[in-house]
Protein backbone atom coordinates (compact mmCIF):
# COMPACT_ATOMS: atom_id res chain seq x y z
CA UNK A 1 0.00 0.00 0.00
CA UNK A 2 1.08 3.57 -0.69
CA UNK A 3 1.13 6.02 2.26
CA UNK A 4 2.46 9.54 2.80
CA UNK A 5 6.00 9.76 4.15
CA UNK A 6 5.77 11.06 7.75
CA UNK A 7 9.32 12.36 7.62
CA UNK A 8 7.72 15.45 6.10
CA UNK A 9 6.71 18.00 8.74
CA UNK A 10 3.24 18.56 7.32
CA UNK A 11 2.50 14.81 7.28
CA UNK A 12 3.96 14.29 10.75
CA UNK A 13 1.82 17.11 12.17
CA UNK A 14 -1.28 15.70 10.44
CA UNK A 15 -0.47 12.31 11.94
CA UNK A 16 0.09 13.52 15.50
CA UNK A 17 -3.03 15.70 15.52
CA UNK A 18 -5.01 12.45 15.73
CA UNK A 19 -5.27 11.72 19.47
CA UNK A 20 -5.42 7.95 19.01
CA UNK A 21 -2.30 7.95 16.84
CA UNK A 22 -0.46 10.24 19.24
CA UNK A 23 -1.30 7.82 22.08
CA UNK A 24 -0.13 4.85 20.01
CA UNK A 25 3.21 6.39 19.06
CA UNK A 26 3.95 7.89 22.49
CA UNK A 27 2.94 4.68 24.31
CA UNK A 28 5.39 2.73 22.16
CA UNK A 29 8.21 5.23 22.63
CA UNK A 30 7.67 5.79 26.36
CA UNK A 31 6.97 2.09 27.02
CA UNK A 32 4.09 3.29 29.19
CA UNK A 33 0.32 3.07 29.06
CA UNK A 34 -0.63 6.51 27.73
CA UNK A 35 -4.36 6.86 28.38
CA UNK A 36 -4.81 10.38 27.01
CA UNK A 37 -2.85 12.94 25.03
CA UNK A 38 -3.44 16.64 24.58
CA UNK A 39 -1.48 18.66 22.05
CA UNK A 40 -0.82 21.86 23.92
CA UNK A 41 -2.43 24.85 22.12
CA UNK A 42 -0.13 26.69 19.71
CA UNK A 43 2.79 24.58 20.87
CA UNK A 44 3.76 23.13 17.50
CA UNK A 45 6.11 25.06 15.28
CA UNK A 46 8.35 24.65 12.30
CA UNK A 47 11.41 26.78 13.01
CA UNK A 48 13.38 27.10 9.82
CA UNK A 49 16.79 28.68 9.64
CA UNK A 50 19.35 28.95 6.89
CA UNK A 51 20.80 25.55 7.75
CA UNK A 52 18.17 23.57 9.61
CA UNK A 53 14.53 22.77 10.13
CA UNK A 54 13.26 21.69 13.53
CA UNK A 55 9.64 20.70 14.00
CA UNK A 56 8.37 20.40 17.54
CA UNK A 57 5.14 19.52 19.30
CA UNK A 58 4.48 19.74 23.02
CA UNK A 59 2.10 17.21 24.55
CA UNK A 60 0.45 16.79 27.88
CA UNK A 61 0.27 13.00 28.29
CA UNK A 62 -1.53 11.16 31.07
CA UNK A 63 0.06 7.80 31.80
CA UNK A 64 -1.27 4.94 33.89
CA UNK A 65 1.26 3.47 36.31
CA UNK A 66 1.48 -0.21 37.23
CA UNK A 67 -0.34 0.52 40.52
CA UNK A 68 -3.25 2.10 38.62
CA UNK A 69 -2.31 5.66 39.56
CA UNK A 70 -2.48 8.25 36.77
CA UNK A 71 0.23 10.85 36.24
CA UNK A 72 0.51 13.85 33.95
CA UNK A 73 3.83 14.23 32.13
CA UNK A 74 5.07 16.64 29.47
CA UNK A 75 6.47 15.29 26.23
CA UNK A 76 8.64 17.68 24.24
CA UNK A 77 8.82 16.04 20.81
CA UNK A 78 11.30 17.48 18.33
CA UNK A 79 11.86 16.22 14.80
CA UNK A 80 14.50 17.29 12.33
CA UNK A 81 15.54 15.92 8.96
CA UNK A 82 18.81 17.87 8.75
CA UNK A 83 21.75 17.70 11.09
CA UNK A 84 21.38 20.54 13.57
CA UNK A 85 23.28 21.99 16.47
CA UNK A 86 22.56 20.81 20.01
CA UNK A 87 22.06 24.40 21.14
CA UNK A 88 18.76 24.66 19.26
CA UNK A 89 17.32 21.66 21.10
CA UNK A 90 18.56 23.01 24.45
CA UNK A 91 16.92 26.37 23.79
CA UNK A 92 13.54 24.70 23.25
CA UNK A 93 13.92 22.77 26.48
CA UNK A 94 14.88 25.98 28.27
CA UNK A 95 11.56 27.50 27.24
CA UNK A 96 9.73 24.60 28.87
CA UNK A 97 11.74 24.88 32.08
CA UNK A 98 10.97 28.60 32.32
CA UNK A 99 7.25 28.30 31.68
CA UNK A 100 5.09 28.66 34.85
CA UNK A 101 2.33 26.58 33.23
CA UNK A 102 4.62 23.54 33.47
CA UNK A 103 4.59 23.80 37.27
CA UNK A 104 2.16 22.06 39.58
CA UNK A 105 2.33 23.78 42.93
CA UNK A 106 5.98 23.98 43.95
CA UNK A 107 7.00 21.11 41.69
CA UNK A 108 7.51 20.88 37.94
CA UNK A 109 5.48 18.47 35.85
CA UNK A 110 7.85 15.63 34.83
CA UNK A 111 9.15 16.07 31.29
CA UNK A 112 10.49 13.66 28.69
CA UNK A 113 12.27 14.91 25.57
CA UNK A 114 11.82 12.87 22.38
CA UNK A 115 14.12 13.52 19.41
CA UNK A 116 13.23 12.00 16.04
CA UNK A 117 16.29 12.53 13.88
CA UNK A 118 16.69 12.15 10.15
CA UNK A 119 20.43 11.69 10.60
CA UNK A 120 22.77 9.41 12.52
CA UNK A 121 24.28 10.29 15.89
CA UNK A 122 27.96 9.45 15.54
CA UNK A 123 28.70 5.73 15.61
CA UNK A 124 25.74 4.76 17.83
CA UNK A 125 24.12 1.84 16.01
CA UNK A 126 20.95 1.38 18.08
CA UNK A 127 18.00 3.03 16.30
CA UNK A 128 16.36 4.04 19.61
CA UNK A 129 18.34 5.28 22.62
CA UNK A 130 16.88 5.80 26.10
CA UNK A 131 18.77 8.27 28.28
CA UNK A 132 17.42 8.01 31.84
CA UNK A 133 18.74 10.02 34.76
CA UNK A 134 19.86 8.27 37.92
CA UNK A 135 20.96 9.54 41.35
CA UNK A 136 24.29 8.45 42.87
CA UNK A 137 26.14 9.09 46.10
CA UNK A 138 29.81 10.09 46.38
CA UNK A 139 30.94 6.48 45.90
CA UNK A 140 28.85 6.19 42.70
CA UNK A 141 26.36 3.90 44.39
CA UNK A 142 22.77 4.42 43.15
CA UNK A 143 20.58 6.27 45.65
CA UNK A 144 17.22 4.52 46.01
CA UNK A 145 15.79 5.68 49.34
CA UNK A 146 13.51 8.72 49.05
CA UNK A 147 13.27 8.57 45.28
CA UNK A 148 11.44 9.45 43.17
CA UNK A 149 11.42 12.95 44.63
CA UNK A 150 9.54 15.93 43.20
CA UNK A 151 12.47 18.33 43.77
CA UNK A 152 14.98 16.05 42.04
CA UNK A 153 12.59 15.20 39.21
CA UNK A 154 11.81 18.88 38.66
CA UNK A 155 15.45 19.58 37.78
CA UNK A 156 16.16 16.66 35.48
CA UNK A 157 14.48 14.93 32.57
CA UNK A 158 14.79 11.73 30.55
CA UNK A 159 15.33 11.62 26.79
CA UNK A 160 14.54 9.29 23.91
CA UNK A 161 16.53 9.57 20.67
CA UNK A 162 15.30 7.93 17.46
CA UNK A 163 17.75 7.63 14.56
CA UNK A 164 15.61 7.14 11.45
CA UNK A 165 18.56 6.09 9.24
CA UNK A 166 19.21 3.21 11.67
CA UNK A 167 15.77 1.71 10.93
CA UNK A 168 16.38 -1.13 8.48
CA UNK A 169 13.05 -2.86 8.03
CA UNK A 170 13.40 -5.30 10.93
CA UNK A 171 10.40 -5.59 13.26
CA UNK A 172 11.24 -7.32 16.53
CA UNK A 173 8.79 -5.62 18.89
CA UNK A 174 5.86 -3.23 19.03
CA UNK A 175 8.08 -0.14 18.95
CA UNK A 176 9.80 -1.43 15.78
CA UNK A 177 6.37 -1.83 14.19
CA UNK A 178 5.30 1.70 15.12
CA UNK A 179 8.56 3.23 13.92
CA UNK A 180 8.46 1.23 10.68
CA UNK A 181 6.22 3.94 9.22
CA UNK A 182 9.29 6.23 9.38
CA UNK A 183 11.64 3.69 7.81
CA UNK A 184 13.04 5.39 4.71
CA UNK A 185 14.07 2.07 3.16
CA UNK A 186 10.38 1.82 2.16
CA UNK A 187 10.50 4.99 0.03
CA UNK A 188 9.06 4.70 -3.44
CA UNK A 189 11.92 4.74 -5.96
CA UNK A 190 10.15 7.31 -8.11
CA UNK A 191 8.45 9.39 -5.42
CA UNK A 192 10.17 10.07 -2.09
CA UNK A 193 7.01 11.65 -0.73
CA UNK A 194 5.41 8.23 -0.28
CA UNK A 195 6.31 4.89 1.28
CA UNK A 196 5.30 1.46 0.04
CA UNK A 197 4.35 -0.73 3.01
CA UNK A 198 3.22 -4.33 3.26
CA UNK A 199 -0.29 -4.07 4.69
CA UNK A 200 -0.19 -7.69 5.86
CA UNK A 201 2.52 -6.85 8.41
CA UNK A 202 0.00 -4.67 10.27
CA UNK A 203 -3.14 -6.77 9.73
CA UNK A 204 -3.41 -7.88 13.39
CA UNK A 205 -2.92 -4.42 14.90
CA UNK A 206 -5.94 -2.10 14.81
CA UNK A 207 -3.94 0.91 15.99
CA UNK A 208 -1.43 0.49 13.18
CA UNK A 209 -4.23 0.06 10.67
CA UNK A 210 -5.63 3.38 11.88
CA UNK A 211 -2.23 5.02 11.37
CA UNK A 212 -1.93 3.58 7.85
CA UNK A 213 -5.43 4.75 6.99
CA UNK A 214 -4.58 8.33 7.97
CA UNK A 215 -1.29 8.22 6.05
CA UNK A 216 -3.15 6.89 3.00
CA UNK A 217 -5.54 9.85 3.18
CA UNK A 218 -2.58 12.21 3.42
CA UNK A 219 -0.98 10.69 0.31
CA UNK A 220 -4.20 11.29 -1.66
CA UNK A 221 -4.70 14.86 -0.42
CA UNK A 222 -3.73 17.42 -3.09
CA UNK A 223 -3.07 20.22 -0.59
CA UNK A 224 -0.94 17.88 1.51
CA UNK A 225 1.14 16.92 -1.52
CA UNK A 226 1.56 20.60 -2.40
CA UNK A 227 2.88 21.33 1.10
CA UNK A 228 5.27 18.41 0.73
CA UNK A 229 6.47 19.92 -2.55
CA UNK A 230 7.18 23.16 -0.68
CA UNK A 231 9.26 21.25 1.88
CA UNK A 232 11.15 19.50 -0.90
CA UNK A 233 11.94 22.84 -2.50
CA UNK A 234 13.07 24.27 0.82
CA UNK A 235 15.43 21.37 1.46
CA UNK A 236 16.72 21.39 -2.11
CA UNK A 237 17.56 25.10 -1.79
CA UNK A 238 19.38 24.41 1.48
CA UNK A 239 21.14 21.42 -0.04
CA UNK A 240 22.32 23.48 -3.02
CA UNK A 241 23.46 26.25 -0.74
CA UNK A 242 25.26 23.82 1.58
CA UNK A 243 26.92 22.20 -1.43
CA UNK A 244 28.16 25.60 -2.60
CA UNK A 245 29.44 26.35 0.90
CA UNK A 246 31.22 22.98 1.04
CA UNK A 247 32.87 23.65 -2.34
CA UNK A 248 33.94 27.14 -1.25
CA UNK A 249 35.19 25.79 2.10
CA UNK A 250 37.20 23.15 0.23
CA UNK A 251 38.68 25.76 -2.13
CA UNK A 252 39.49 28.01 0.83
CA UNK A 253 41.12 25.12 2.68
CA UNK A 254 43.24 24.31 -0.38
CA UNK A 255 44.28 27.97 -0.69
CA UNK A 256 45.17 28.02 3.00
CA UNK A 257 47.35 24.94 2.49
CA UNK A 258 49.05 26.58 -0.50
CA UNK A 259 49.56 29.78 1.52
CA UNK A 260 51.02 27.77 4.39
CA UNK A 261 53.40 26.04 1.98
CA UNK A 262 54.51 29.42 0.58
CA UNK A 263 55.07 30.74 4.10
CA UNK A 264 57.25 27.70 4.84
CA UNK A 265 59.17 28.24 1.59
CA UNK A 266 59.68 31.93 2.41
CA UNK A 267 60.84 30.99 5.89
CA UNK A 268 63.34 28.56 4.39
CA UNK A 269 64.59 31.25 1.98
CA UNK A 270 64.87 33.71 4.86
CA UNK A 271 66.92 31.11 6.70
CA UNK A 272 69.16 30.60 3.69
CA UNK A 273 69.60 34.36 3.28
CA UNK A 274 70.38 34.71 6.97
CA UNK A 275 72.95 31.94 6.63
CA UNK A 276 74.53 33.69 3.63
CA UNK A 277 74.55 36.99 5.52
CA UNK A 278 76.37 35.22 8.32
CA UNK A 279 78.91 33.81 5.90
CA UNK A 280 79.47 37.23 4.29
CA UNK A 281 79.89 38.82 7.70
CA UNK A 282 82.42 36.14 8.60
CA UNK A 283 84.33 36.71 5.34
CA UNK A 284 84.27 40.45 5.97
CA UNK A 285 85.83 39.89 9.37
CA UNK A 286 88.46 37.66 7.81
CA UNK A 287 89.27 40.34 5.21
CA UNK A 288 89.54 42.95 7.93
CA UNK A 289 91.92 40.71 9.84
CA UNK A 290 94.01 40.08 6.73
CA UNK A 291 94.11 43.81 5.97
CA UNK A 292 95.28 44.53 9.53
CA UNK A 293 98.05 41.94 9.17
CA UNK A 294 99.16 43.50 5.85
CA UNK A 295 99.15 46.94 7.37
CA UNK A 296 101.33 45.75 10.25
CA UNK A 297 103.67 44.01 7.84
CA UNK A 298 104.02 47.12 5.69
CA UNK A 299 104.86 49.20 8.75
CA UNK A 300 107.54 46.71 9.78
CA UNK A 301 109.04 46.67 6.29
CA UNK A 302 109.07 50.46 6.15
CA UNK A 303 110.84 50.64 9.51
CA UNK A 304 113.38 48.19 8.12
CA UNK A 305 114.18 50.74 5.38
CA UNK A 306 112.40 49.05 2.51
CA UNK A 307 110.65 51.14 -0.13
CA UNK A 308 107.02 50.76 -1.11
CA UNK A 309 108.06 49.24 -4.42
CA UNK A 310 110.25 46.64 -2.71
CA UNK A 311 107.51 45.79 -0.24
CA UNK A 312 104.95 45.41 -3.06
CA UNK A 313 107.34 43.12 -4.92
CA UNK A 314 107.93 40.96 -1.83
CA UNK A 315 104.19 40.71 -1.05
CA UNK A 316 103.18 40.14 -4.67
CA UNK A 317 100.93 43.21 -4.71
CA UNK A 318 100.47 46.17 -6.98
CA UNK A 319 102.05 49.35 -5.65
CA UNK A 320 98.79 51.34 -5.84
CA UNK A 321 96.87 48.53 -4.08
CA UNK A 322 99.49 48.41 -1.36
CA UNK A 323 99.18 52.16 -0.87
CA UNK A 324 95.38 51.84 -0.50
CA UNK A 325 95.83 49.14 2.15
CA UNK A 326 98.37 51.28 3.93
CA UNK A 327 96.09 54.34 3.99
CA UNK A 328 92.82 52.54 4.83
Amino acid sequence: MVVANPIYDIVFKYLMEDERIARTILSALLKKDVVSVVMRPHEYSNDQRDSLSVFRIDFGATIKKSNGEKQLILVELQKTWLETETLRFRQYLGVQYRSPKNMKGDSAIPMIAVYILGHKVGDIEEPVIYVNHQAYDYNEKPVMQGLPNSFVDSLTHDSIIVQIPRLHGQINNHLDMVLSIFDQTHKDQNDEQVLRLDEQVYSDDRDMQHILHRLTKAAADAEMRHRMDVEDEYFSVIERRDTEIMIKDKELAEKNVQLAEKIVQLAEKDGQLAEKDGQLAEKDEQLKAQRAILQSSVQLFLKAGMSIEEIATNLGLDVDELKRIQNS
